[in-house]
């Protein structure tokens, strides 16, 4: 098996779905009426009701449900092979992610906005409701906690990846004031802003981290979590248009562009895929996930075929900004599908390394000593990528270095 085909099977099977049965779910099941008054509309008050741009709400939405999960999801499962995880991706995206963000999506959009706690208790009871709250909280613990992981093992004692990320923010900042009194929806022109300053970020990053400024970005795991708790909040309380909108909005541009490049260097090399179709592991005792590829891999890809996380992201902030119910398709349909591309990609990066270089990376020495493997082009990749990479476990950094190593 190679790169380039999954690549060809992935993008045929979502432009599809999205053309036919996205269509139908949309005209004939939920029965979208593009008249209706939206109640980003009817009760706007500037804060988190706001009538937002189809492109920026897509943005926005997609970030929110397509964070670490469906990059760092697949990388991890592959241990259990490729072929498990493509399936799955393919399948669940289309069937099952799509279709249940896109129907969340718009009952919320009905009920004013409301969250599927809110939902729930009006049109089940009120027992539903508080067993609904309940589940939710913990779908928040473990989901933050999980997401948490991925990205402190990814920045902590990296000045080059803390200072990209956080220059995110004040680059957020500056295409909200842009966009809400400088040019009022100059859309293209915040974009181009944006998006330029994230690239000089991104390319100056490995020089600011060697300047006296990198002392200052040097934090180890227990002070960048706090640092990510700290941000949650105020993302959490600012207006959605001054923050939490306009950084969703550009990353996705960063997160779209990198897995763009990413396919078009796949489509050039046509990496082979060096992970079996099946390992040992699928029958459990895997080093990574310890359980067996039932029900295991769905509960590691979650995000990127079917996460109910995303029932929060699609009856919380995005409902109270839809323009109009046409725009659900694209926003809710469009973004789950993108992300079940976003994870085959990054299932491709993960599945084109060796298996031995792959394991050294997503557990600790002292295990994969254990496993009796032996790294190939380990030291290599850590030469490339400038940073040790062996013992990294997360995902996260196994996909920079697959990515890399296409």
């Amino acid at each position: 098996m190679n790169g380039l085909t999954l690549v060809i099977i992935g993008a045929c099977v979502y432009a599809l779905a999205y053309r036919f049965y996205g269509a139908f779910i949309a005209a004939k099941v939920l029965a979208f009426d593009s008249s209706r008054t939206t109640p980003a509309y009817r009760l706007e008050n500037g804060y988190d009701y706001v009538p937002t741009n189809k492109l920026v709400l897509f943005g926005h939405h997609f970030a929110a449900i397509a964070g670490a999960g469906p990059l760092v999801g697949p990388v991890l499962a592959a241990q259990f092979g490729y072929l498990p995880g493509v399936l799955w991706i393919l399948i669940g995206a289309v069937v099952a992610g799509a279709v249940h963000d896109m129907v969340i999506l718009f009952a919320s959009v009905r009920y004013d906005g409301a969250s599927i706690i809110d939902i729930s208790r009006k049109e089940v009871g009120k027992v539903t409701g508080v067993a609904t709250a309940i589940a939710v909280i913990f779908i928040l613990i473990i989901a933050m906690a999980g997401l948490a992981l991925v990205i402190v093992n990814a920045l902590f004692n990296s000045p080059w990846a803390t200072f990209t990320v956080g220059i995110t923010i004040p680059i957020a900042f500056l295409m909200a004031i842009y966009m809400r009194w400088i040019r009022p929806h100059d859309i293209a022109g915040a974009t181009v802003i944006g998006v330029s300053l994230l690239i000089i970020a991104v390319a100056s990053g490995p020089f600011i981290a060697r300047t006296a400024l990198g002392r200052f970005l040097m934090f180890d795991a227990k002070q960048m979590t706090v640092i990510l708790a700290s941000y949650g909040f105020l993302a959490a309380v600012l207006p959605v248009w001054l923050l939490l909108v306009p950084r969703d909005y550009l990353s996705t541009y960063m997160k779209l562009g990198v897995i763009f490049l990413l396919a078009i260097g796949v489509i050039i090399v046509n990496p082979a895929i060096k992970m079996p179709a099946f390992t040992s592991f699928v029958h459990g005792g895997g080093p990574i996930i310890p359980g067996k590829v039932w029900p295991f891999l769905f509960i590691t890809i979650a995000c990127g075929a079917l996460s109910g996380f995303h029932a929060l992201i699609s009856s919380g902030t995005t409902p109270k900004m839809i323009k109009n119910e046409k725009d659900i398709l694209p926003i809710a349909f469009g973004s789950m599908l993108a992300e079940g591309f976003v994870a085959l990609m990054a299932l491709i990066a993960a599945t084109s390394l060796i298996p031995a270089d792959y394991f050294a990376i997503n557990v600790s020495p002292a295990v994969f000593e254990k496993l009796g493997m032996k790294v190939v082009d380990l030291p290599a990749l850590s030469q490339l990528v400038g940073e040790n990479i062996a013992g990294r476990p997360g995902g996260a950094v196994t996909l920079g270095v697959g990515m890399t190593f296409i």
